[in-house]
């Protein structure tokens, strides 16, 4: 199918071109992949330009072979930072992540790892320091979601893959991490405007999104006289490859089209919000949950 695309208008040129919708797709096999999307998600705005926010930095994005942490890698190495991408097993994607943060002239380590398993939140944590030497931003950005129409179709075993993925392994990422982090450093947790507005077909998704967010507010009080600043990030609809694994071929056609904007996001345009978090220009900013959803209003 032809797809319909909205000229994206970056600083003072057009910078790309967004899909509106999107050919019918579905991927079987979580997680998904983003080389085989189409078209691909946007991961970097080229008129996106570092100004050394984050010069000389080392931070580890959870999920940062494709997606949302994609772009956050992407922009975070356009700010100076060294990158620390653990993923599960999208080694294709994770490659081509390493690949742009290289050609930006900052180094990238990836680490195919299930951080489910015990130790491995650990094990991603002592790489870092072996390899780089310090830890300055951890961004959990992991996740994994599933449709089922009702409460009663959610099995035990993926409620518990749902939690362990997206809130258990937040902190025990936060856990191995917080013993090195310094005073000044900066945890960005990505949650969902799921989790204020509910999603009828993502119940055990929304009920970890939500975790997150309480998790992000006590984090933020319990370290506040540590100078460590915990905030979150809440995306709405955006193509990544969370999006045909989870959502039928039909229901990705129309994906996000419900949107104030009348269409989803793509990655490159979260991440600056990220940069912003993860710099001292958000000195002052802490337990806040910053929404990046095409407008539509949340309470």
């Amino acid at each position: 199918m032809s797809v319909p695309y909205y000229p994206y208008i970056g600083s003072k040129r057009k910078c790309a071109e967004v899909p509106i919708v999107f050919p019918p797709q579905h991927q079987n096999r979580r997680p998904g992949y983003e080389y085989l999307m189409n078209p691909r998600p946007i991961s970097e705005n080229p008129s996106y330009i570092g100004s050394g926010r984050l010069r000389d930095k080392v931070a580890i994005v959870t999920g940062g072979d494709s997606g949302i942490g994609r772009a956050v890698a992407i922009a975070f190495a356009k700010q100076g930072a060294d990158l620390v991408v653990p993923y599960l097993d999208e080694h294709r994607d994770a490659a081509e992540t390493k690949f742009r943060v290289e050609q930006l002239g900052r180094r990238c380590m990836t680490l195919a790892v299930d951080l489910r398993a015990e130790g491995a939140c650990a094990h991603v944590v002592e790489s870092t320091l072996q390899t780089f030497g310090k830890l300055d931003i951890l961004v959990n950005n992991h996740g994994v979601q599933y449709h089922q129409a009702s409460i009663l179709d959610i099995s035990r075993d993926q409620l518990l893959d749902t939690f362990h993925t997206n809130i258990i392994s937040f902190f025990e990422m936060i856990q191995a991490a917080l013993p090195h982090l310094p005073p000044g450093s900066s945890i960005i947790n990505t949650t969902s405007d799921t989790a204020f507005s509910g999603m009828a077909n993502m119940i055990d998704y929304t009920a970890t999104k939500g975790a997150i967010v309480s998790l992000t507010r006590s984090l933020s009080l319990s370290l506040a006289k540590q100078r460590i600043r915990v905030n979150a990030v809440a995306p709405g609809p955006t193509w990544t490859p969370l999006i045909p694994t989870a959502f039928t071929a039909d229901e990705v056609s129309t994906f996000g089209t419900d949107t104030p904007m009348g269409r989803p996001g793509q990655p490159f345009e979260l991440a600056p919000t990220y940069v912003l978090l993860a710099s001292d220009d958000a000195s002052a900013i802490s337990g806040q949950v910053v929404f990046v959803n095409m407008g539509s209003v949340v309470t």
